[in-house]
């Protein structure tokens, strides 16, 4: 029976405006991502409101060097300052890589500079220099919802095709200046979420947008050319480079067996299958014609562009998976998972939910990965996969995250089945793999890492580093190459 390859690349996430902090040093611009507030004093249930819909006062005040908000991203958890000290704890694991992203304000503050910064390009090195000091392959994310807030500003985001050529000009920087320490790259981090949160995605803010779904697709259209673009580049510039997609995937399963449920699912499921569909295969499919018709979106499409699609697509494909969602064609009267709102989904009552109401499917996982296969033929790469649970630091300095434990075995034992069934996976990276500031809530409090960070969510504590219970536990899953679960 086949098992996990010979080479499988284990390791660990984590994005740059989440982990890093230093957001004002050496010359660093303020991204999309410093935008985000924190207030423990108001209500939970309004602590994803900005992550659903940006304001533009929210946007100005953000730009206010006397603002007496607290911005949890541009402080993350300290790696800047602790980033030898993590890497030699992912290395005691035995992390055989290390998924990240380049902030590309550390590169180009602003983004339409035409120099690049020395101190941000000096910072990467010293990290990929301690990464491959361990054996440890990066794998790094161009764009990880943290673009520059000068291009929101100035240029509307990803609408304005300006905005191409600022990409490219960041990816050659880092392609020339990293190219014997960097192989494996992806573009894109989760470019399907535009439809859920265009600003963090394409750099839109929502509020009073005159014609919000016309600006996503041409964001997106023009972000699929500077992937096209960049993954051309890399082949160039550095030979035997994979460059990768990267989509949030979210297996969407029928309420019933209702034809209308079946069909609302398969609809539902393209909007995120369609943004792989392009990066992959390099053409837009021909359910997008109706689709844009029925959105009203008349994409500008310039002379050229779908050649590149078609020359330059991606080589492998990469994917976050938290939870899957139920569908129906008539939610009125059934019961919403809260963690699946963004879909729509309904709640499956065969499945278990996590403390933030993500429900928790771990055979949707291998479903997932067949139905990826089966549609790209194309080697997979689980990027993000992780539980979100609130982790108690005992007085001996234990903590005892059983439950993520669980959580994560049971995928990767249908991880195992996907390989069995002919699936080509060659890593995992488990999301947060040291704990940093939720990309949603802005919180620390909600955890996923197998190394605790003494902070909380206002900021305060230690940084002190500790072992949670699941870092041994992965180091075993590593060490044996997924045979000890």
């Amino acid at each position: 029976m086949m098992t996990f390859p010979k080479n499988f690349m284990w390791g660990g996430a984590t994005a740059a405006n989440q982990v890093e902090g230093a957001f004002d040093v050496e010359g660093k611009g303020l991204s999309v991502s410093d935008v985000y507030t924190f207030d423990s004093t108001k209500p939970k249930e309004t602590w994803t409101d900005q992550w659903l819909m940006m304001t533009h006062e929210q946007v100005e005040k953000a730009q206010d060097p006397d603002s007496k908000e607290y911005y949890p991203k541009r402080h993350g958890t300290d790696f800047y300052y602790h980033y030898k000290e993590d890497i030699k704890l992912f290395s005691e694991m035995g992390f055989k890589c290390y998924r990240m992203s380049i902030a590309w304000t550390r590169i180009f503050p602003n983004g339409d500079e035409t120099e690049p910064n020395e101190a941000g390009l000096a910072f990467y090195d010293k990290v990929f220099d301690e990464l491959i000091k361990y054996g440890i392959e990066p794998i790094v994310s161009l764009s990880h919802y943290e673009m520059p807030l000068h291009l929101v500003t100035h240029y509307e985001g990803w609408t304005d095709r300006k905005v191409i050529d600022f990409f490219i000009r960041f990816a050659t920087t880092v392609f020339n200046r990293y190219k014997e320490k960097v192989k494996y790259w992806m573009t894109f981090n989760e470019i399907n979420c535009v439809k859920h949160h265009p600003y963090v995605s394409i750099g839109i803010i929502e509020e009073n947008h005159p014609n919000l779904e016309q600006a996503k697709y041409q964001g997106a259209h023009h972000q699929f050319v500077a992937s096209a673009l960049a993954t051309k580049l890399c082949h160039e510039i550095i030979p035997g480079s994979q460059v990768g997609c990267m989509i949030s995937y979210q297996l969407l399963v029928p309420y019933s067996c209702n034809p209308d449920d079946v069909q609302k699912t398969v609809e539902d499921q393209r909007t995120s299958l369609f943004f792989s569909d392009v990066q992959a295969r390099g053409y837009y499919p021909a359910y997008t014609k109706r689709l844009f018709e029925e959105k009203g979106v008349k994409l500008n499409v310039e002379t050229g562009d779908e050649e590149i699609l078609k020359m330059y697509p991606v080589d492998y494909v990469s994917f976050s998976y938290y939870m899957s969602s139920a569908i129906s064609a008539h939610p009125e009267n059934l019961e919403g998972a809260v963690g699946n709102l963004i879909t729509g989904g309904i709640k499956n009552p065969y499945l278990e939910s996590s403390e933030w109401g993500w429900q928790i499917d771990p055979k949707g996982l291998r479903i997932a990965l067949n139905q990826l296969y089966d549609r790209y033929q194309k080697p997979l790469f689980i990027a993000e996969n992780g539980l979100g649970a609130i982790d108690t630091l005992e007085d001996d300095g234990t903590i005892n995250d059983d439950y993520r434990i669980d959580y994560l075995r049971k995928h990767i034992i249908q991880m195992k089945e996907a390989i069995k069934d002919g699936v080509e996976l060659f890593g995992y990276t488990s999301w947060g793999c040291i704990d940093i500031v939720s990309a949603s809530t802005s919180q620390v409090s909600k955890r996923y890492g197998f190394i605790y960070v003494d902070q909380d969510d206002d900021g305060n504590g230690t940084k002190k580093r500790f072992k949670k219970k699941s870092f041994n536990w992965y180091k075993n899953v590593i060490k044996s190459n997924g045979e000890i679960l």
